[in-house]
């Protein structure tokens, strides 16, 4: 799986520093574009974030990510903001929203938008596939992001393209992810989508 490639930049060289520091290395695969859906996996911890940040920082990656609207209140939300946060009421979003992150990658020339594939720090019962209907509506690849503790590896490992077959594309993302590690193995999500038929928000 290839690293991030040598930092040129003062920014890139502080993010690699940071991260090695940590005792992390980031990675990324060589990118087939510029505009993708960054899935990510596993969402343990509130450190995740941190992680995610001094990768950007490494790889050169200027990111933006979807979260619940209460991490945006007034005074904060201008820093979430200034970090690349879009808030979402996840209780009204379900397609509305999907058609408004396409129209996002329509006006933008380059665009990583990041989106958890569990929606929530805590253990869920199955993924979301928000991520999935925002890169197919978009006509963009999913950037497959991780977080392994065991391997101390962040940053992207590969990409798919939708075919709009979900229970198939998905059953590559989930070889993909088998083996990745949460910083809070206790929360981790099963790897799995909802079953057919269950009511629920699935965006």
């Amino acid at each position: 799986m290839p690293h991030a490639p040598q930092p040129r930049t003062l920014r890139q060289r502080l993010g690699v520093w940071a991260l090695q520091m940590l005792g992390w290395t980031p990675v990324m695969a060589p990118p087939p574009g510029k505009k993708f859906v960054l899935v990510g996996y596993p969402h343990t911890s509130n450190w995740d974030f941190l992680y995610a940040l001094l990768w950007g920082l490494a790889s050169g990656t200027h990111f933006r990510w979807v979260g619940k609207k209460e991490l945006f209140p007034p005074v904060l939300g201008a820093l979430m903001r200034g970090l690349g946060g879009i808030p979402v009421d996840r209780q009204r979003a379900g397609g509305a929203f999907v058609q408004q992150v396409a129209q996002l990658f329509q006006r933008s020339e380059e665009l990583w938008l990041v989106v958890a594939a569990e929606g929530t720090r805590s253990q869920a019962p199955h993924w979301r596939t928000g991520f999935y209907y925002m890169a197919l509506e978009a006509g963009v690849p999913i950037a497959l992001a991780y977080l392994d503790r065991t391997r101390k590896e962040v940053g992207v490992g590969g990409y798919l393209v939708p075919s709009g077959d979900l229970e198939a594309d998905f059953q590559r993302i989930a070889a993909f992810y088998q083996d990745k590690v949460g910083l809070k193995p206790q929360r981790q999500s099963p790897i799995r989508l909802k079953p057919k038929g269950r009511p629920g928000d699935d965006g």
